[in-house]
């Protein structure tokens, strides 16, 4: 059976045609200057945070009014100046640069290669522990034995601690939360992991003073899991990838640079440089 296509339904599809638009399609002209839907869009991506969140079409009229007023404006300062036609070459250089890192970081992650980072990163690990503990913090060391014999003749630790302890836990009882290797001065960190939970250390001397440490409770961690290290082993990867391309890139292009004393660092300040000659 035929279908029969109407006059309508042609229209319709020439219609369509005529009006299909890409990023070239010339939204407007000032002179001889076009306006490109092509130009809008990338505005519309380069808006501050606090326009995004507009729709569309209150934004529209606004991005091309904006451009149109830049083109105006623009026709009107006559020659490009020195210090545009710079900024121009760095603003080029700068995107280019931008696109070829797009392109070697998105190469440089696949889940295979996080896979294989994570299997290298976690070979041979152990799980961590973390330390629940409580001090008390004195000058000398008989101010700590005498704190000591207080808590061993039953005083509460904390409160002995609330009582003569001159660090800033001592109004909290002298708690001290949770840490993990690394996060306490080492003579401390040592008399912490010597103890049983509920034991009392004897006097530690750091560089803060003396210290009774009792052992509140202790805690195996457990192993990171990969989707807790994804984001880390990406940019780790993406980073690595980056730096390697640059080598790569600069060995086989011969780069030139200024003898030292050439140039004078202070020119960087020079922009009566930049002005028209």
């Amino acid at each position: 059976m035929l279908k029969h296509v109407t006059f309508a339904g042609v229209f319709a599809l020439f219609a369509g045609a005529a009006t299909a638009q890409d990023a070239d399609s010339v939204v407007a002209t000032i002179g001889d200057t076009e306006i490109t839907l092509g130009e809008m869009i990338i505005v519309r991506a380069q808006l501050p945070q606090q326009y995004r969140d507009l729709p569309n079409d209150v934004l529209f009229t606004g991005i091309l009014d904006q451009l149109i007023q830049q083109q105006l404006l623009a026709d009107s300062a006559g020659a490009v100046p020195p210090r545009v036609a710079y900024a121009l070459s760095n603003e080029t250089r700068s995107l280019m640069a931008g696109e070829a890192i797009n392109v070697i970081a998105e190469g440089a992650v696949s889940e295979e290669a996080v896979v294989a980072r994570f299997e290298e990163m976690t070979s041979g690990a152990t799980p961590g522990e973390e330390w629940n503990a409580s001090h008390l913090l004195v000058e000398t060391e008989e101010e700590a034995i005498a704190a000591r014999d207080r808590i061993e003749a039953g005083e509460e630790f904390a409160d002995v601690a609330r009582d003569v302890s001159t660090g800033p836990s001592g109004p909290n009882g002298g708690q001290l939360g949770w840490f993990s290797a690394g996060m306490m001065v080492p003579a401390f960190e040592e008399a912490v992991q010597t103890l049983e939970t509920g034991g009392l250390s004897g006097p530690v001397e750091t560089q803060f003073g003396w210290h009774i440490v009792t052992l509140n409770d202790k805690r195996t961690l457990p192993l990171p899991e990969l989707d807790a290290m994804r984001r880390d082993i990406e940019a780790a990867l993406q980073e690595e990838a980056i730096t390697a391309r640059l080598a790569e890139l600069e060995a086989e292009t011969e780069v030139t640079r200024p003898e030292e004393g050439a140039f004078d660092p202070e020119l960087l300040d020079a922009l009566d440089l930049l002005e028209p000659k």
